[in-house]
């Protein structure tokens, strides 16, 4: 199964780091391969050889488990938002990818897909696809949040500050529950809104935490001439690639806020790269379409 991975972090400036956990693995990369990594013993454990799980267009989750499915032999289904998908699968670079790797998809409407926790739906699909080992959409649940525990170590007790993007809440929750108690984790959704608070505090009992939600851009996978700027600026001046739909706004969110006096004067910051950079190439298929500058 999956093994411990830490990376030395990469200095940005005198006060700025960056832990570079998409380098941790080829193709289940940054928060996906601590989320998978105790879920796939479990799944071992009661002796599950299929995978099920749920996600979008371009999804980091649905493309790193369906590699973790060809690479540790488990079958894998996709449960796909989005019915019109059903017909795109070889222009979409994730869909191809998961298909590639002998992931099973059955496409739904975004209505039936916010069903995905119910009791009946999940019956459903059991009896489509028989006996699974169910992980939910973005790999959160407690096995998840025990892997992303693992992200932080001794050495990352200097940094004052720690800084992660945000999508399901997971990740930062780890991160939150393995932090020091000197240590102020800063969360930057990439989804619109204040929700994700109420999901994050039922896996975390520490108060040393709060999320900065000025840096969505529009809400999730929404992007503009400004982030494009930044992202391909930042890969230029460091060699750090940088996903538009998560890392790339966290960063552009803590050197704004590091610009604007945020952080006392001295604080060590830490931010975390989560991965995601499949998903480049479906963002910059919709960049194409609409004429915009691409990320390089």
């Amino acid at each position: 199964m999956l093994k411990n991975q830490n990376k030395v972090s990469f200095r940005i400036d005198n006060h700025l780091f960056l832990k570079p956990e998409y380098l941790n693995h080829q193709l289940i990369s940054g928060n996906k391969y601590r989320k998978l990594k105790y879920n796939l013993t479990e799944a071992k454990r009661l002796k599950k050889n299929k995978l099920l799980t749920f996600g979008g267009a371009y999804s980091n989750h649905i493309s790193a488990v369906a590699a973790v499915g060809k690479e540790f032999g488990f079958k894998t289904v996709g449960v796909i938002r989005g019915e019109e998908l059903e017909n795109k699968i070889k222009d979409n670079t994730t869909l191809s990818f998961a298909k590639a790797c002998g992931m099973k998809f059955k496409f739904v409407s975004r209505n039936e897909y916010k069903k995905k926790t119910f009791d009946d739906f999940i019956e459903k699909l059991k009896d489509e696809f028989d006996d699974f080992y169910l992980i939910p959409e973005g790999g959160t649940n407690h096995l998840a949040i025990k892997g992303c525990e693992e992200i932080l170590n001794n050495t990352d007790k200097e940094f004052d500050y720690v800084c992660c993007p945000v999508g399901t809440g997971g990740t930062i929750s780890g991160i939150i529950n393995s932090s020091h108690s000197n240590q102020k984790i800063l969360g930057f959704p990439a989804l619109k809104g204040d929700f994700l608070r109420e999901d994050i505090s039922k896996f975390v009992a520490k108060q040393n935490w709060n999320l900065i939600t000025d840096y969505h851009f529009g809400g999730y996978a929404k992007i503009n001439k400004e982030l494009i700027s930044f992202i391909n600026q930042f890969k230029e001046d460091y060699n750090i690639p940088l996903d538009p739909i998560y890392t790339g706004k966290m960063v552009f969110g803590v050197l704004d806020l590091k610009q604007k006096g945020y952080f006392p004067k001295n604080s060590k910051i830490l931010i975390i790269h989560t991965g995601g950079l499949q998903g480049i190439d479906g963002m910059n298929s919709v960049l194409q379409k609409k004429q915009m500058p691409l990320i390089v």
